[in-house]
């Protein structure tokens, strides 16, 4: 059985917080202007709001807590361990799901390479973190 409360909290906080501001430069600098273009949307329509930053927070948090207890239940440990995990859960869950949702919908293949590149990538970075700080 799982013990959540063995996993190291302090690891999933930072993990949270690394990936959201992986976000802010994915989508500002990196990657911002080509999401957009991939959207079909300006900087003007984009109305701020707090609602996808809170569902992204929760989301990231979701994600670094079954990075975290899949290592813990797979006795992974380190840097490397916790970033192999995530790039398999990275490509394995959450980028192959976003292609079928793609496919689909028909959002584009651009737009899906760089959200899912988004999702890998602190995937990786999630279980690098987890991986380095033991519980």
């Amino acid at each position: 059985m799982l013990d959540f409360a063995g996993l190291n909290w302090w690891a999933i906080l930072v993990a949270t917080v690394a990936a959201f501001m992986l976000g802010y430069v994915w989508y500002g600098p990196a990657f911002g202007k080509a999401w957009l273009a991939a959207l079909g949307k300006t900087e003007d329509e984009i109305e701020p709001s707090p609602t996808p930053f809170i569902v992204s927070a929760v989301a990231a948090l979701a994600t670094c807590l079954v990075v975290a207890a899949l290592m813990s239940g797979l006795g992974m440990t380190g840097i490397g361990d916790g970033a192999i995990l995530g790039l398999l859960t990275g490509v394995g869950f959450i980028a192959a799901s976003m292609a079928s949702d793609t496919a689909f919908c028909g959002w584009g293949w651009k737009l899906w390479a760089i959200q899912a590149g988004y999702r890998v990538t602190y995937s990786i970075l999630m279980g690098a973190i987890i991986g380095a700080w033991p519980a």
